[in-house]
Order: structure tokens, then sequence, then C-alpha cells
């Protein structure tokens, strides 16, 4: 399995290049609401700002997402992680990494980045409590050097995640 920084050094397909370009164009024409693209020259790197539903516990916080397009987008997920500050959730850790189904097994290559956002923007709204994951401490203890979230062989604890 490569690492993000391998993965980013790779080129990407015919087939994921024309994806993006189709996704940039929504999102510059329809972001999803409470998203902003920030543009760069980097088709396969965007960073995304979130800012929090009002009426939540994240109401109008403003969190970025960097998220990395594999070489054979759709077919794989993106890799999408939480810059510094993560936000306090029970699943997100302090590193950024997201704990959620859609982004790793449950991907499929109908799916859009727009729709991962979407249920990150859920999954935060759903929240009751602003706290780090409970094994915040040990799973950054067994993450090191970088590793992709995407090499984690996550446990989901409820269905929210």
């Amino acid at each position: 399995m490569t690492t993000s920084s391998e993965s980013t050094r790779k080129g990407l397909t015919k087939i994921a290049t024309n994806r993006l370009q189709k996704e940039f164009m929504e999102w510059q024409t329809n972001p999803p609401a409470g998203f902003k693209h920030r543009v760069s020259d980097n088709l396969q790197r965007w960073t995304i700002e979130v800012t929090g539903v009002p009426g939540t516990l994240y109401a109008n916080e403003t969190y970025q997402l960097q998220v990395e397009f594999p070489e054979h987008y759709p077919m794989e997920a993106p890799q999408v992680i939480f810059q510094h500050p993560a936000p306090l959730h029970p699943h997100v850790y302090s590193n950024g990494h997201i704990c959620l189904d859609v982004l790793y097994g449950s991907w499929s290559p109908a799916m859009r980045l727009s729709s991962i956002c979407l249920s990150i923007l859920s999954m935060l709204s759903s929240s009751s409590v602003k706290q780090k994951p409970k094994d915040n401490d040990h799973y950054l203890k067994n993450c090191k050097n970088g590793r992709s979230p995407k090499e984690t062989r996550w446990r989901y604890h409820d269905d929210k995640a």
C-alpha cells in the first residue's frame, strides 16, 4: 500500500483527471452549502474550508480539510484529513484523521467529493459533545511517520461514523 506522499507524486489517470476537472467545475458554480474550495494549481490536492452549521456545537467554526486524490480516483477514495487544528469530535483524531466509513470501506466510485463533505458536515452536526475519540492517544502512538488514515483498520464504535 502506498503512503499519501507516494500517491501524491504519481500522476492521475485520464479518467481521474477528467472526473476531477468535472468536479472542480461543479465546485466553482455550485459548492455544497457550508464549504469553500481554496483554488490552487494542483488538481490532485485540494483544500476545502468547512463551516459549522448554525444551531450545532460547531456553529460558525471554520476548519480546513486537506483532500488528496489518488491516481485511480474515483475507483479509490480520496484521502481526507482535517488540518490543524482539527475539531474536537469523537470521530476526529488530534492529527486530523477522520473515522468515517465513506472515506474507507463504504466508498463507491459513484460518490463525489461533495458527498464526502456533506457526510463530514452531518457527522459534525450530529455530535452532542466536543471531545477527542476515547482511543485518541493510543491511535496517535500507533500512527507514526505520517501514516495515511487509509492504512488504518477502522473499528466503528457506533452508527454515526
